[in-house]
């Protein structure tokens, strides 16, 4: 199954030819396509795996996984049809992106948030780790087993502080290394100068007798400073720092790009390395290093007066701006600070606002989850489970924004009420109880399995059961889609029930001997009425299904001569220029290229569907035949123009009746072609259908033929 789904997703963005490399991150697939054109956003929707798509400029595409990205990008590459095709590695993908120039208007823009975000991805599950080896050892803090935050403690939990430890201190080298190697440069190289401020030598400058040190009242830490042949030397701890390795890898790349275009190739190896290191760790020292720390200063301090002058503000503004910031990747700035509180202060105060945004997104996925489950929707039952267990257990937040949030409008404002009253409680709860916020002990992904980090964790668990209940008790309230999209999704269960598919209980008739509707009844949509009609374009909303007895034309025996509903001539329908229609997906028929711009009943029906922009009408024919007349292809995108519609849904009409009127030069000076499908939607209850493949079709003349089962 799991090659399949590798399958499916190389098919869908248009095969292995179509794919000039590929790459991942955390939770999403990154290719770099040919055309992106060519993607098949629907079918890659539609599979297990997929939680959702996100086509981006420059022909780049990213699929949404989740935390199983790495196999179905391991899957993918072993797939024989791939070759060498996903072969390139991220260095190479990224020089030729940057390569190709800009790709926008602020190209700067996108670039420094790219910078930001490459810098820190390849690191996020090993800061997850560390997270939750943080969140075991808080844990037996809060029940009394060994004292989290002591100075001196036994040596089997002093080694359990390295596992942690490693990554948080040595965490600038990590950052420098990704850092230096998105900009093309020898990533060691970037690890050895920030390494460098880290080294024993560099501290133990802070324990000589003749240094002079400062302290900030602000963010109660303290800067010492040495001389250095007469120049002064800022001594801090730049442990846990990211601001100085991101500044000092962004003119590093400048350096060693300098140097290598100047030194000869043969002797690269060893100057390109010692003029960089030898330049770059001074200037980073006396200059990057001081300056990273005091921005760091600055910002953090600013936000600590914020968060201590203004607590409610504070608490409400982080988690409403969290929803816009992480799809644009503009979040990366507050983990950096995030990050910097951490290092200074030995606890950060953003986190505990941002769990409230976070828990207001998983929240909404619940209640997405919760709808989905109510009307037995496969589809959305899958994605929103995939997204929640993600947004839960592992913090991560980008399933859910992807796959479901961005797709339904209706969601953020909902979402937003569940932030603010989640921040509402931490702000309000900090000024009753005294305290500076709601604080966490280390970088975190704000989940179900961290909260033990946060203090004070009774008021955190408050505020996020408040931002997740709100945001999910809004969506199951008023759902999460508008009318038009609720009505297409419970026309698509329709359908695939009709059809034999996974949804086949959707309308199964123990409900409603139970005394209870389905969704898809209490919407007015049976699978009768709704299969066909969402290819189409079309809303569906047809009505109620009434009690059923056999239809005159699928008894056993019977044949059902349809007359044409239109005047010109007939196509086969694999010749009609959709591949939808031509392929038989939407039902069978023939189609008719019209001489005359009038659309007629071509029999005694009910009108089950009409369209406001009067391209298609549906019938359900007194003999049982469900007809759908699409007029012209893809003429939707026309939103009515050159289109009279003459009835309406539940009308009564006759052989004959006008149907719709459409001007057919228009249609072909707006580029469409007016070739239109005739189709019988439920075909597969019928033994045969027989159609003219050829000639001319006047106005009732006969045009399929339909026989029942059973016919021999």
């Amino acid at each position: 199954m799991a090659e399949l789904a590798a399958q499916a997703i190389v098919d869908a963005v248009g095969g292995p030819e179509n794919i000039e490399s590929l790459t991942h991150c955390a939770t999403r697939l990154r290719f770099q396509l040919v055309n992106s054109e060519l993607v098949d956003s629907a079918a890659l929707d539609n599979i297990d795996v997929v939680m959702g798509s996100v086509p981006q400029a420059g022909n780049r595409y990213q699929v949404i996984i989740g935390g199983g990205v790495a196999t179905v990008f391991q899957q993918i590459n072993n797939l024989p049809a791939m070759g060498t095709t996903a072969a390139k590695s991220a260095d190479d993908v990224k020089a030729e992106a940057r390569s190709k120039g800009p790709r926008g208007k602020h190209a700067w823009m996108d670039g420094f948030f790219e910078y930001l975000a490459d810098s820190f991805r390849p690191i996020l599950g090993v800061l997850l780790g560390a997270s939750l080896i943080i969140a075991f050892a808080a844990v037996m803090d809060a029940f009394g087993v060994q004292d989290f935050r002591a100075e001196v403690k036994p040596a089997g939990w002093q080694f359990l502080d390295t596992m942690w430890r490693s990554v948080f201190y040595f965490l600038p080298i990590m950052v420098a290394y990704n850092a230096a190697k998105k900009l093309n440069v020898d990533p060691w190289l970037g690890a050895a100068i920030m390494g460098a401020l880290m080294t024993p030598e560099f501290i133990n400058l802070s324990s000589r007798d003749d240094i002079t040190c400062v302290t900030n009242e602000a963010l109660g830490t303290q800067s010492c400073r040495a001389d250095i042949f007469g120049i002064p030397l800022l001594l801090s701890d730049y442990g846990g720092n990211v601001f100085v390795p991101l500044m000092m890898a962004a003119l590093l790349a400048v350096v060693y790009h300098g140097i290598k275009k100047v030194v000869p190739e043969s002797l690269q190896l060893v100057f390109l390395p010692f003029l960089s290191m030898i330049i770059m760790i001074p200037i980073t020292g006396f200059i990057l290093g001081p300056l990273g720390v005091w921005l760091g200063g600055i910002l953090g301090t600013g936000l600590a007066w914020l968060n201590t002058t203004a607590p409610i503000l504070f608490a409400v503004l982080i988690p409403m701006l969290y929803p816009f910031l992480v799809p644009l990747g503009l979040h990366w700035p507050l983990n950096a600070l995030m990050l910097m509180n951490i290092d200074t202060l030995g606890y950060d105060f953003i986190q505990g606002p941002m769990g409230a945004w976070n828990f207001a997104c998983f929240g909404a996925t619940a209640g997405v989850l919760f709808i989905a489950a109510r009307e037995r929707d496969a589809q959305m039952r899958q994605t929103s489970t995939g997204a929640l267990i993600a947004g839960l257990f592992g913090g991560i937040s980008e399933p859910s924004l992807y796959g479901i949030h961005l797709r339904f409008a209706r969601i953020y404002p909902r979402m937003l009420v569940g932030c603010f009253l989640g921040g509402l409680t931490i702000g309000v709860g900090s000024m009753l109880l005294g305290t500076a916020g709601v604080t966490a002990s280390a970088f975190a992904f704000t989940s179900l399995l961290t909260i033990p980090l946060f203090s004070p964790m009774s008021l955190y668990v408050i505020a996020i059961a408040v931002a997740f209940c709100t945001a999910m008790a809004l969506v199951v309230i008023t759902d999460y889609r508008t009318p038009e999209q609720k009505a297409e999704a419970l026309a698509r269960i329709a359908k695939q029930k009709a059809e034999g598919g996974p949804h086949v209980d959707i309308l199964e008739e123990e409900e409603a001997q139970d005394g209870f509707e389905t969704p898809a009844q209490q919407a007015g949509i049976t699978a009768a009425d709704a299969e066909p009609f969402l290819e189409a374009g079309a809303v569906a909303t047809a009505v109620k299904e009434r009690p059923r007895t056999q239809a005159p034309g699928m008894v056993p025996g019977t044949v059902t001569v349809l007359s044409s509903p239109l005047q010109g001539k007939v196509v086969p329908l694999k010749d009609v220029p959709d591949p939808g229609f031509a392929s038989g997906a939407v039902g069978a028929g023939v189609a008719i290229d019209p001489s005359e711009g009038r659309l007629v009943a071509p029999g005694d029906a009910k009108v089950i569907m009409t369209f406001p922009t009067g391209h298609a009408v549906g019938l359900k024919m007194d003999s049982g035949v469900e007809l759908l007349v699409h007029i012209g292809i893809d003429t939707v995108n026309m939103e009515g123009s050159g289109f009279k519609v003459l009835v309406s849904k539940g009308d009564i009409v006759s052989e004959g009746d006008p149907l719709v009127e459409f001007d057919i030069a228009a249609i072909k000076a707006a580029g469409y072609s007016p070739i239109t499908p005739v189709l019988v939607t439920n075909h597969k209850k019928f033994g045969s259908i027989d159609a003219r493949a050829d000639g001319d079709a006047t106005f009732g003349s006969p045009l399929l033929k339909v026989a029942a089962k059973g016919n021999q």
